[in-house]
């Protein structure tokens, strides 16, 4: 019965959104209800059925510096081997790739495509419904959950700024607390070029990710774990006057900030890896009540 009710909720929907394009004039609000719908109707996709429990449902909310580490880092070949279901989803316009590689034509709709902490929050804010009704709702139709800001967070002028940073993590890390029957991993904001930051922004992001990676962040929270991205990628040799940038051997051309795929072909590995390891972890402490 309960299944049926909640097909007939999504049929009603359907049909009140399919009515609703005809009016709708906005480039925006029409791709964000197309979005919404197809998200309704491929709803028992994403949350497969039968599986609660085995923490191989997962999906990874990025923007382009997660995008190359997927697609160059073998990343969701190396999940799937291993016998995880690997979603993405990138910026809304894309949308959400599905396991098999595939995108789907509809995305999550992260509010204001923001994926920068204060975004993030405000995403973790969200109700949450049996329904994908808005972001959060989707991403929770699966089990395991990565999300990450993109590069200019790392950007971080001001004491005040990287304390506001964890004041918003925190946030978020309540709303996870509330949620024992999901898996949250945090991947740290990746490092700067050099010609795009300071000594002193790079300090204060490295100071970030290390917080993200602390006891004082994650003990006490079984359910969230967190991967150090920034520090795989930022040069770590304190002689260095790049130090906590994103090291020469990584980087593109000219002032780009995207990791290369020399980068890409050798982290993404070690982020599938660090999934998968966490993910056992993590199934087998539910399983024995701990």
């Amino acid at each position: 019965m309960k299944g049926r009710r909640l097909w007939m909720t999504v049929g009603a929907l359907a049909v009140l959104g399919a009515a609703a394009l005809v009016l709708l004039r906005g480039k925006g609000l029409r791709m964000r209800t197309v979005h919404r719908l197809r998200a309704l109707l491929h709803h028992d996709e994403a949350i497969e059925e039968g599986t609660a429990g085995a923490f191989s449902n997962v999906i990874f909310l990025h923007h382009s510096v997660g995008r190359y580490l997927i697609q160059q880092g073998g990343v969701r070949e190396r999940l799937s081997e291993a016998g995880y279901r690997f979603w993405d989803h990138d910026y809304n316009y894309i949308g959400i790739t599905d396991p098999s590689g595939a995108l789907t034509g509809y995305s999550y709709g992260v509010p204001d495509d923001n994926t920068n902490p204060d975004g993030l929050a405000a995403l973790f804010a969200q109700p949450l419904h049996e329904l994908p009704l808005n972001a959060f709702s989707g991403l929770m139709q699966h089990e395991v959950i990565l999300f990450k800001s993109c590069f200019p967070v790392s950007n971080i002028r001001s004491d005040e700024q990287l304390e506001q940073y964890k004041q918003w993590y925190l946030a978020m890390r309540e709303v996870m607390d509330d949620h024992p029957d999901h898996l949250f991993i945090v991947l740290t904001p990746p490092p700067l070029n050099p010609s795009a930051t300071t000594p002193e922004a790079a300090a204060r992001a490295r100071a970030f990710a290390d917080w993200l990676l602390s006891d004082e962040y994650l003990e006490g929270h079984p359910n969230v774990a967190t991967f150090d991205l920034f520090g795989a990628l930022a040069e770590d040799d304190p002689d260095s006057p790049e130090v906590n940038m994103l090291r020469a051997d990584y980087r593109r051309d000219g002032e780009d900030s995207h990791p290369n795929e020399t980068a890409n072909r050798e982290v993404g590995p070690r982020l599938a890896d660090f999934i998968i390891r966490t993910a056992e972890a993590y199934r087998e402490e539910v399983a024995n009540g701990e």
